[in-house]
C-alpha cells in the first residue's frame, strides 16, 4: 500500500495524515474484494524496515494501529471474515499486542474469507523463522507449513501502488508464480474501479506456471 506519505506531502499535510487515509483505503478495497468473492486478501501495513523511519512517523503508525484495530476486527467479524496477522508482533508494546490478539481470537473460527494484515513483517525474516521451525520438525512437513500463511493458497495477484516496481521483502516464497501489477496511483486514491480493471486484466493473462 505505497504512496501514503507522498499523497499527504502533495497536499501539504503531515505524512501520518496520509497513513490515516491509507487505512480508509484499505477498508474500502477489502470491501471491494469481498464483493468480488475473493477468499484471501493480504495488506502490507508495517514492514520490518518501516521501523527505521523517523521516530515520529513510526509512533504515528503504531498509534493508528492502536486506534483502528478493534474497529477493523469488528467489521471483519460482522462479515464472517477471519483476521490473520502475519509478522512478529512482539515488537509492539503490550497494549497493542493485546488489541491484536483480541481481534485475532474473536474472528478465529469465521469461515467467509481470510484477511491477512502484515505487521512488523518481512519476507526474509519469515523464511528464516520457517526454516528454523522446519529444522526442528519431525521431517514429515513442508517448509510452507511454517510460513505465516500456512494452509492458504499462494496469491494469484500482487498489486503495488505508488509507482514502485519491486517486491520490497513481501511474501518472497509465496509470490513465486503470482501475477504482478504496478499502479502509479498513491494508495489513498486507489479505487474499486482500478481494482476491477486489474482483475479483468488478470483474467486475460495465461498462467503457465513454468510448464
Amino acid at each position: 500500500m505505497d504512496g501514503n506519505g507522498r499523497w499527504a506531502l502533495k497536499r501539504h499535510l503531515p505524512r501520518n495524515t496520509g497513513h490515516k487515509e491509507g487505512i480508509k483505503a484499505m477498508m474500502r478495497i477489502a470491501d471491494a474484494c469481498h464483493k468480488l468473492s475473493v477468499p484471501y486478501v493480504s495488506f502490507y501495513a508495517f514492514s520490518t524496515e518501516n521501523k527505521n523511519r523517523p521516530s515520529g512517523e513510526v509512533k504515528g503508525l503504531v498509534s493508528l494501529m492502536e486506534d483502528n484495530f478493534s474497529r477493523l476486527s469488528s467489521e471483519l467479524e460482522a462479515n464472517n471474515i477471519r483476521l490473520n496477522v502475519i509478522g512478529d508482533i512482539t515488537y509492539f508494546g503490550s497494549k497493542v499486542q493485546k488489541i491484536i490478539e483480541t481481534g485475532v481470537e474473536k474472528t478465529r473460527y469465521l469461515t467467509g474469507g481470510v484477511f491477512n494484515i502484515a505487521l512488523n513483517y518481512g519476507g526474509r525474516d519469515e523464511l528464516c523463522r520457517a526454516a528454523e521451525l522446519y529444522k526442528n520438525s519431525d521431517g514429515n512437513a513442508k517448509l510452507s507449513d511454517f510460513l505465516y500463511t500456512a494452509g492458504q493458497p499462494d496469491p494469484d495477484i500482487l498489486i503495488r501502488t505508488g509507482g514502485e516496481k519491486r517486491l520490497s521483502n513481501f511474501m518472497l516464497y509465496q509470490l513465486a508464480y503470482t501475477e504482478l501489477f504496478f499502479s502509479d496511483t498513491y494508495w489513498p486514491d486507489f479505487s474499486e474501479a482500478e481494482l476491477n480493471d486489474i482483475v479483468d486484466e488478470y483474467y486475460k493473462r495465461e498462467r503457465r506456471f513454468g510448464k
